[in-house]
């Protein structure tokens, strides 16, 4: 059986979710973040890791995610297989990986950002992270006018990879995602949805 090793709240949220989506059976396994026996699991100490299974384990949230639809091709979570649709799938995935996710990061933890232990540089390394993640935010913003979802009609792994990052732009930005209409019209309706309401009521959210 599938095992997802999650934090609440974290990007790990969007595995969950998709798994919901999915229908399969799987397990869920809170790990403590920084924790000995969970860093032997995934050394890189992050949330997800899945345990497929089938004798390995898988980290990187986009990776589990594509994994995931492409494991579960009847749930229609993916692409068709055409190169065009791939490589759809594999830009805003890898955009939502390498620009959007890290753009949070300093929201997180500032002290990371600054030699200073100075509480006014903390904040400064925030407000720089906040128009930092605004700004990746218009680019998702801008590409969903005129779609449903992320891929366009049809729900996709990608809706489920925006969810974490778009409730913390809703708890973090100054203008939560009134700046960001179409991104706040796709994460109400997704949480709607009885498979997310599940899986945010599973973690306590």
């Amino acid at each position: 059986m599938l095992k997802l090793y999650y934090y609440p709240g974290a990007c790990s949220l969007a595995p969950h979710l998709l798994l919901e989506w999915i229908g399969a059976p799987y397990e869920l396994t809170r790990v403590k973040l920084g924790d000995p026996a969970y860093n032997a699991i995934n050394p890189a100490g992050a949330v997800p890791a899945l345990d497929t299974g089938e004798g390995w384990i898988l980290t990187q949230a986009g990776a589990v995610l594509q994994y995931l639809a492409r494991r579960f091709p009847e749930a229609k979570l993916g692409g068709d297989g055409s190169p065009r649709e791939e490589a759809e799938l594999d830009r805003w995935s890898h955009f939502i990986t390498g620009d959007l996710h890290p753009a949070f990061f300093p929201l997180f933890s500032p002290q990371r950002y600054t030699t200073s232990q100075d509480k006014a540089a903390q904040e400064a390394v925030k407000s720089a992270a906040q128009l930092l993640a605004a700004k990746k935010l218009d680019l998702i913003e801008a590409h969903l006018a005129g779609k449903d979802n992320m891929f366009g009609e049809r729900l996709s792994f990608l809706d489920a990879y925006v969810v974490p990052m778009f409730r913390w732009a809703q708890a973090m930005l100054p203008e939560k995602l009134d700046r960001h209409p179409n991104c706040k019209t796709l994460l109400e309706r997704l949480q709607a949805d009885p498979a997310a309401k599940k899986a945010l009521a599973d973690e306590g959210l």
